[in-house]
């Protein structure tokens, strides 16, 4: 039996506590004491009174596209959706690393940071084939006892427009993909009920869960929506599907409350990317309905965005900035999002975040994924970000190599 008692620290803040995990799971909160001669070097750590949260966790990542930590390059992909797809294609194999070396540094410096579970896409098409899906899968087995990883299949450029996708998605699900996603059935394939007959035809033959990128706004983003519900609703997919970026519920429109509600009663989870105008989602409205909400980092300095450190807790700022959160409750309800809401979305087996005011993660029973740091509430973690972080998966402390020669370790370590 693995032991680790993590003494003097502060959950969410609050009073100073010792945490007992066994076997990577938390057993016992209690009131500080000090080591003793009982207590073996290796099943301690001290806390120092340090601020211990939920590890984070990156609900919606593009591992496969980060250049993260290579030289900077200037954005270059046409306005608009179509425009930055292709611009990635035109560009990715020049990326003066594999995807597999890209993926593996990008991944490694999100567990430094305190991710310890990662949803990442890893996009599929006739042009790419399954080497971006490989190059993800070989970052997941190189960091598999520091962080729980799952892959979605992804056909980013579609599924109807080039021949040969489906058997594609479908060989990345034999080979170790967790779950199918999709993109845009109106916008990208124009023919949402094939596209989507396809994602939950896959789904099914697999057993897999299901992740659909759905950036349509609107009323058709709203239709959209009605259709992948109506799908889960008639397969009885209740829990095993998750929609990600869903900017149509930022609309405003009449219908997106009724949304919200069907949302809620097939346990259908949201992810996004902290996004700016139009893009801002009614997160305090979906949590009251109990909405499972992650948020992720999405693409990390690649084709599509120059945007992107590796560190979700930055994220949790921009989270809260866009927003407009400036009361302590709201600031900490972004961070809960980070960790424990995105950490929810990735494994249904968690109980879902309980709206405002929440502070998960230190129950009997919960598991062993923290973070600390020296902060003195959840507010000014977000708002400082300090460097300096103890990161612990599975009850065990995490110690990371990210020296790969040629990469860059952006903030918070410095340069190589």
């Amino acid at each position: 039996m693995s032991t680790l008692r993590i003494a003097n620290v502060r959950p969410w803040g609050g009073d100073a506590v010792d945490v007992l995990v066994e076997n990577g799971v938390v057993v016992k909160v209690s009131a500080v004491e000090p080591f003793g001669a009982a207590d073996a070097p290796e099943d301690r750590l001290a806390g120092d009174g340090r601020l211990i949260l939920p590890a984070l966790s990156d609900a919606h990542l593009h591992l496969d596209s980060s250049c993260l930590g290579l030289p900077f390059r200037a954005a270059t992909g046409e306005p608009g959706r179509w425009g930055r797809i292709m611009n990635d294609r035109e560009n990715w194999r020049s990326a003066d690393r594999s995807v597999a070396e890209r993926a593996t540094f990008t991944l490694a410096t999100a567990i430094a940071n305190g991710a310890t579970r990662i949803r990442s896409h890893a996009q599929i098409d006739a042009d790419s084939g399954l080497e971006k899906f490989e190059g993800v899968l070989a970052a997941r087995e190189r960091y598999a006892d520091v962080a729980d990883v799952q892959i979605v299949a992804f056909p980013q450029v579609g599924i109807l427009l080039e021949p040969g996708v489906v058997d594609l998605l479908d060989a990345a699900l034999r080979s170790g993909a967790d779950l199918i996603g999709g993109i845009d059935p109106c916008e990208i394939d124009r023919d949402p009920v094939r596209h989507l007959d396809a994602v939950f035809a896959l789904a099914e033959r697999h057993r897999a869960g299901v992740d659909i990128h759905l950036h349509e706004a609107g009323e058709l983003g709203l239709f959209t929506l009605s259709l992948i519900l109506e799908r889960v609703e008639a397969l009885g997919m209740q829990g095993q599907v998750t929609i990600s970026h869903a900017r149509c519920l930022a609309s405003g429109l009449p219908a997106v409350p009724a949304a919200i509600a069907r949302l809620a009663a097939n346990e259908v989870a949201i992810t996004h990317a902290a996004g700016s105008k139009g893009w801002e989602l009614p997160l305090l409205d979906l949590a009251a309905a109990g909405v499972r909400v992650g948020v992720g980092m999405d693409g990390q300095r690649d084709y599509w965005s120059p945007y992107g450190n590796g560190d979700m807790l930055d994220r949790a700022w921009q989270l809260a900035f866009v927003q407009g959160y400036a009361a302590d409750r709201e600031v900490e309800h972004a961070l809960a999002v980070a960790t424990w809401g995105s950490a929810g979305v990735i494994d249904r087996g968690l109980r879902a975040l309980d709206g405002l005011g929440a502070h998960p993660g230190f129950e009997p029973g919960d598991p062993a994924e923290f973070v600390l740091m020296d902060s003195i509430s959840p507010t000014a973690a977000v708002m400082d970000r300090p460097r300096e972080r103890t990161v612990i998966h599975r009850g065990a402390i995490v110690s990371v190599d990210t020296a790969l020669d040629g990469f860059e370790i952006p903030g918070r370590w410095g340069s190589k």
